[in-house]
């Protein structure tokens, strides 16, 4: 271990090395995280997204070229640096071309339930590009708490992670969550469906709500839509059937946003 600075440095250019595998399972496997209780943020934006929350990670992943342009700005950040040789980061990453730096952070403990707090409720959408996608849109329209039903793709995974682009964050994350908690809910429910209730542009839109999104096959539960206060279409001049779940939910939350 070698240092010039106040956080430890340390070389690894051996792939056999345990910090190499287990960054590889966090960026490959959907649930690493909740196995090893970390998460792994690839690339300077979703470090910098962190760093803007004041959260401080437990380590900081350099390769071995860049760290000589990395000590003024990023040296200090973590509680310590690895450095790692250039030929291992396909090991570690999960993209194509494989970003210069990361963060690993302590896996967030799964908050309670906020009741009243304006909300989007996920019903199994398994695609994480969507999920991402929800996110990213529910934090620049003002809705804090993410409430994740078991069957939905899990929210800290790779891709969701690299598709919320640091909406994570900014956001309340309850996952694993079962259809009955949302009795619990003090906000009114509003689901979307291609078939039912009235227009969205003809609806007053109460906020705070919880707005639900569905499964992109099935779209919301039949559980889930009996408890909604409020159903809602979007209109599509163009005559398309529906609409991309991430789409939808754009749409919908910015619609409420509006009504604020």
């Amino acid at each position: 271990m070698s240092s010039g600075f106040s956080v430890p440095v340390t070389h690894v250019s051996s792939r056999d090395n345990i910090l190499v595998k287990d960054l590889h399972r966090l960026s490959h496997d959907n649930t690493a995280y909740r196995k090893q209780g970390r998460v792994w943020l690839e690339g300077d934006h979703l470090c910098r997204a962190a760093l803007a929350r004041g959260l401080k990670p437990v380590l900081a992943v350099f390769s071995e070229s860049f760290w000589p342009l990395a000590h003024a700005e990023w040296a200090q950040v973590a509680m310590k640096n690895i450095v790692i040789a250039d030929a291992l980061l396909p090991e570690i990453s999960g993209l194509e071309s494989p970003a210069r730096m990361g963060f690993v952070l302590e896996l967030p403990a799964v908050p309670e339930l906020q009741p009243g707090a304006a909300s989007v409720i996920l019903d199994r959408v398994q695609d994480a590009g969507n999920v991402g996608s929800i996110l990213r849109s529910a934090a620049a329209f003002g809705f804090s708490q993410i409430i994740a039903l078991k069957g939905t793709a899990a929210l800290w995974s790779p891709k969701v992670l690299r598709a919320g682009m640091g909406a994570h964050f900014a956001l309340r994350l309850v996952e694993g969550i079962e259809p009955a908690v949302l009795a619990n809910l003090t906000v009114p429910i509003v689901v979307t469906s291609s078939h039912h209730g009235s227009f969205l542009h003809q609806q007053t839109i109460p906020m705070p709500c919880a707005w639900a999104m569905g499964h992109e096959g099935q779209g919301v539960s039949d559980d889930l839509m009996a408890r909604a206060s409020l159903k809602v279409r979007i209109d599509q001049p163009g005559g398309e059937e529906s609409l991309n779940v991430a789409a939808a939910a754009a749409i919908c939350l910015y619609a409420s946003a509006l009504a604020v």
